[in-house]
């Protein structure tokens, strides 16, 4: 799903979660910089001495980012993630052991009860197959805004406004970020506003639309577990103001936010949902959050698969009335669930 150009000498590419070395090589610098020229040119972009970077979507949607010296010290450097064109559906989210079937049903039962989700995890760990994947649980006549830096999400409801920023042009103008964005969706009458990656001080219009009538939105964070992952949050609304004190902005996460779903790409390269949590209230200088279901992994088989069991805690969510409100009635035997992975 990567192609990861490192100078004129090493390129990678990842396959079945796993980074390896291919034996492509190309003339020299030169070589590497004429690809990466006709690459961008052809979505309208420029890189040069002025303007060495470039992270832009290309016309079939897989993004791309492109560095040149005097920034990279290899030579020039480009890296591809591309998406398959067979969207990834829940059954394969099944069949490829992300998380389990009772894991799913609940996670579907807070999009349908419009529960506020963040996904966290680190880079390519399936946060955004994981978002694209809950979209498909969004009633199909509620209006959805989506706001990207790089437009990956893949919405199938018919009722969609897609927002894509845009970089500054060669004057330093004219940019638009996400958080311009966030602001203009909110007075496009949207049900639910979807952030492929919160990573600035957008974060505080977010948990305002959030705390504002905006149920069930949902976003992604970088971050090392979903604890962590309102520390992440509670510094990018720091970027929007730094006059909001710490307290305020964790009250305003805490109450924004219901359900946070950590994801990982494990040493095997297998990606894998890792702990869903109900978010708690603030206890002194962090957020409480309570885990509903978890991964525990006792280690490798002989094939250096990673092996364990996804379980539930026993820990029934508050949330589970809000559930039933909207008709959503599950089983206690979900929160008894425990699914060994396959050794195969």
């Amino acid at each position: 799903s990567d192609i990861m150009v490192n100078g004129p000498e090493s390129v990678y590419v990842e396959r079945n979660g796993r980074v390896v070395e291919t034996n492509v090589r190309f003339k020299d610098s030169a070589h590497v910089r004429l690809i990466i020229d006709r690459i961008v040119s052809n979505i309208g972009r420029r890189i040069d001495d002025s303007s060495p970077i470039v992270d832009a979507r290309l016309n079939d949607g897989s993004r791309v980012c492109a560095v040149i010296p005097p920034l990279s010290l290899i030579g020039p450097v480009l890296s591809i993630r591309r998406f398959g064109k067979k969207l990834l559906t829940t059954d394969d989210l099944l069949r490829n052991e992300t998380l389990t079937a009772g894991m799913l049903d609940f996670l579907s039962a807070c999009v349908e009860a419009r529960l506020n989700i963040v996904i966290s995890g680190g880079s390519g760990s399936g946060k955004t197959t994981l978002l694209n994947t809950l979209t498909r649980f969004i009633p199909e006549e509620e209006r959805i805004v989506t706001i990207e830096d790089t437009a990956e999400l893949q919405i199938q409801q018919p009722h969609v406004v897609r927002c894509e920023t845009r970089p500054m042009n060669i004057e330093g103008a004219g940019a638009i970020t996400q958080r311009d964005l966030v602001i203009n969706a909110l007075r496009m009458r949207p049900d639910r506003i979807l952030i492929g990656e919160v990573r600035g001080a957008e974060a505080l219009d977010m948990l305002q639309a959030m705390n504002t009538g905006h149920d069930g939105s949902m976003t992604t964070v970088h971050a090392n577990s979903g604890r962590d992952a309102f520390s992440r949050i509670e510094t990018m609304v720091m970027m929007a103001s730094q006059f909001i004190p710490d307290y305020v902005i964790r009250q305003m996460a805490a109450s924004a936010i219901q359900i946070v779903v950590h994801c990982a790409r494990l040493i095997d390269g297998s990606r894998k949902v890792i702990e869903i949590s109900e978010v708690g209230n603030v206890e002194r200088d962090f957020i409480d959050t309570a885990p509903i279901f978890e991964l525990e992994r006792t280690g490798l088989n002989k094939g250096g698969k990673v092996m364990g069991q996804f379980h539930a805690t026993g820990y029934k969510p508050a949330c589970l009335e809000r559930l039933r409100a909207y008709g959503i009635h599950l089983p206690d035997s979900l929160f008894r669930e425990a699914v060994a992975i396959k050794d195969n």
